[in-house]
């Protein structure tokens, strides 16, 4: 046996069952239950206010028949999440949550660019975010000399939003892969729900 063979083998025995396969699709449940939930939640608290920027294309986004799509919306990313949590119907769910997140990728998120937020690695990408960074760094000197700013940054540092398309991408890369994979062994009850009407067939 080659090495290649041992290398393969071992690799093989280590990853390759039902405990450590069912990780990676709860990993991304987890993370993505409360990234859906609290966005959820918080269309639900301010619904109205949802309704009125969805719909005005004055200051919203200009969206037809606003009170439809916020409820949609509202509640594709409640029940989304909560679905998730326990992985059923996950692929079927993963569906509309990625529709959600190309909804607000392109008429939110696109014009802003990639970053979510501007910080010095953004510096020179484009005049906005160098613009962005002078005037924070201005109003960092300001605060500095007449505020207590150890306290205003002791749990966690200034930042300029960009409100860029990162985040967004980013969980729809994390659901197309939830689509592809399914809420995973073990972990999910899609698992034993297959498990079970697989034994009927």
């Amino acid at each position: 046996m080659n090495i290649v063979q041992k290398y393969y083998r071992l690799q093989n025995n280590l990853f390759n069952n039902n405990f450590l396969v069912g990780l990676g699709p709860l990993a991304l449940r987890l993370f993505l239950f409360p990234v859906f939930w609290v966005a959820g939640m918080n269309k639900v608290e301010g619904f109205e206010g949802i309704v009125d920027w969805f719909g005005n294309s004055e200051w919203g986004l200009g969206l037809p028949m606003p009170t439809v799509m916020a409820f949609l919306a509202t509640a594709t990313e409640v029940v989304g999440s909560l679905l998730l949590l326990v992985g059923l119907a996950t692929r079927w769910i993963s569906i509309p949550l990625m529709i959600t997140m190309l909804v607000a990728i392109f008429s939110v998120h696109w014009p802003n660019g990639w970053q979510a937020t501007h910080d010095l690695m953004s510096w020179g990408a484009n005049e906005n975010a160098d613009e962005a960074l002078r005037r924070l760094g201005i109003a960092k000197d300001i605060l500095r000399e007449h505020g207590n700013y150890e306290w205003l940054t002791e749990k966690g540092g200034i930042t300029s939003s960009n409100n860029g398309i990162e985040f967004g991408m980013t969980y729809f890369v994390m659901l197309l892969a939830l689509v592809f994979s399914g809420g995973g062994k073990l972990f999910s009850v899609d698992y034993y729900l297959d498990k079970h009407f697989s034994k009927q067939a």
